[in-house]
């Protein structure tokens, strides 16, 4: 599993949380049999997407595996305004748009779907989209670390101590469980860490040189492969695969991938 700025010195300040976060903007769209989907407004904006030197640095030393230096090199990244799933997909509502639930663990239907592979995803989305007449996809890999991060500059958006993260997410210490039970982030999105590993529409870099600067998917002839980036971590992961820049690759399902959706909304 798993900046370019000039401006060094700025890279690294240590930015802390809003204390008050501002009430989102949420648009509710109703699937077939009444399932709600909410979808929380995201602010256009810039962000710095990686990690930098310096703390790949130690974590390499830490865990001794060279894997973080795929965070690198910090850059960067510019992006419009976006509609963004409040919490991953359920259960529930991947029954609703695709009649069928393949997750493992259904002991509740507000638990996240999972046993979903990028393709599945990809289907749902288009089925989504054709039911509501709006176009719903997959986040890019930047647009998900913006909205993740919200704001912040820490390694995760609460902070930088990992002891509170049981606070914010279902990971290896608590397991998985229904979604929005933990505390949201500073734009009113809940469980972007743990829970599932979230499907993003970039196809897997090895790092971030020549990286898109506008918050578009990386999907380019340079990676020939059928990984896609995952981001998040999940129920059975480490604090330190639950940060915001930590990435994740796969090809396949697993019962720790899942998904969320993204919509401009003036489609």
């Amino acid at each position: 599993m798993l900046g370019i700025t000039g401006k060094k010195p700025d890279q690294q300040i240590n930015f802390k949380a809003q204390t008050n976060p501002v009430a989102p903007t949420v648009i509710t769209e109703i699937l077939p049999k009444g399932i709600l989907l909410e979808m929380i407004k995201i602010p256009a904006g810039s962000f710095l997407m990686g990690t930098e030197e310096i703390e790949v640095i130690r974590l390499c030393q830490e865990y001794e595996i060279n894997c973080f230096k795929n965070e690198m090199p910090q850059h960067q990244v510019n992006l419009q305004e976006f509609y963004l799933g409040k919490y991953p997909v359920t259960q529930e509502q991947y029954q609703a748009i695709m009649g069928n639930n393949p997750s493992d663990f259904k002991d509740n239907p507000k638990n996240p779907v999972e046993m979903v592979t990028w393709d599945n995803a990809q289907e749902f989305c288009q089925k989504l989209s054709e039911k509501t007449g709006k176009k719903y996809r997959l986040l890019s890999e930047a647009e998900w670390e913006y909205a993740c991060r919200a704001g912040t500059r820490t390694r995760y958006y609460f902070g930088d101590n990992a002891d509170l993260l049981g606070e914010y997410a279902w990971y290896r210490d608590n397991s998985t469980h229904l979604v929005g039970q933990k505390k949201l982030n500073n734009w009113g999105l809940y469980d972007m860490y743990g829970n599932v590993w979230e499907w993003c529409e970039d196809v897997w870099h090895n790092n971030y040189k020549n990286a898109p600067t506008d918050g578009t998917a990386w999907n380019d002839n340079y990676a020939q492969t059928d990984y896609r980036v995952l981001r998040g971590g999940s129920w059975v992961n480490s604090p330190t695969n639950c940060r915001s820049a930590s990435r994740g690759l796969h090809a396949y399902h697993s019962y720790e991938y899942g998904f969320r959706v993204v919509s401009l909304q003036d489609s």
